[in-house]
């Protein structure tokens, strides 16, 4: 086993699910909850020691160590609370890794079918690159508005070059010192960024993209639970 930290992000409020679940990191999907299949698939990996779960309060930690005891007793792990914003979260399970992690590997816990395969590919890429993130080719034609995008009559829109655009996924993988450094300098500074690989841009960071051409989507609306278990159920992993 290598001294690596997983953070699983599990505070967020899920607010897009309509109320059709209480905690959707939580919600059964075949059989098990959706937090149990990204765990289980950082230990199935084999490369990380510790998981740092960030939650949202006391009721779901206990809920957590409920539904995931079967393979809670596999792993070291600990828990810690979520900030106001992801990047808050964020860095609040970086300061709960383990000094002796050389490699830190964020993931939205909402990303269950994210496959042990991948944490792999990740975890070698920082064998020789300090910042790694898993990342889908984008197929749709992509426009941009050229300004306020809360208007959207009679705009002009702006062509982009889809052979350079990538959808950014989690893991999201990193030398632990220097993303936890990047992190604190984000904080200090007030800005807002909306993954892991802005902050290391923001130092100065590059970042090397590892493909995944298998399904990885986040469960934001209630429809997406029936969709991630058709994919799952099938093996589309």
């Amino acid at each position: 086993m290598q001294n690596n930290s997983a953070i699983l992000l599990a505070a967020g409020g899920g607010s897009r699910m309509r109320g059709s679940v209480k905690d959707k990191t939580l919600a059964p999907l075949l059989g098990k909850p959706v937090l149990y299949h990204s765990a289980e698939a950082f230990i199935e990996s084999g490369v990380v020691s510790e998981i740092i779960f960030v939650c949202r309060d006391d009721e779901q930690i206990a809920q957590i160590k409920t539904h995931l005891a079967p393979i809670l007793k596999k792993i070291a792990h600990t828990f810690t609370y979520g900030g106001a914003e992801r990047q808050d979260s964020v860095l609040n399970g970086l300061l709960k890794t383990s000094e002796k992690s050389e490699n830190v590997f964020i993931h939205d816990s909402a990303r269950p079918l994210v496959g042990s395969d991948n944490i792999k590919k990740l975890s070698e890429a920082l064998k020789s690159d300090s910042c790694a993130v898993l990342a889908a080719k984008v197929v749709d034609t992509i426009k941009k508005l050229d300004k306020n995008p809360n208007e959207l009559r009679n705009r002009e829109l702006i062509d982009l070059e889809r052979p350079l655009l990538w959808a950014m996924q989690t893991p999201q993988a990193f030398k632990r010192s220097i993303i936890l450094d990047c992190y604190q300098k984000v904080n200090s500074s007030g800005a807002k960024i909306t993954d892991d690989v802005a902050a290391a841009v923001k130092s100065g960071y590059k970042i090397t993209i590892v493909e995944n051409i298998y399904p990885n989507p986040k469960i934001t609306v209630p429809e997406d639970l029936a969709m991630v278990e058709f994919l799952k159920s099938k093996g589309k992993i």
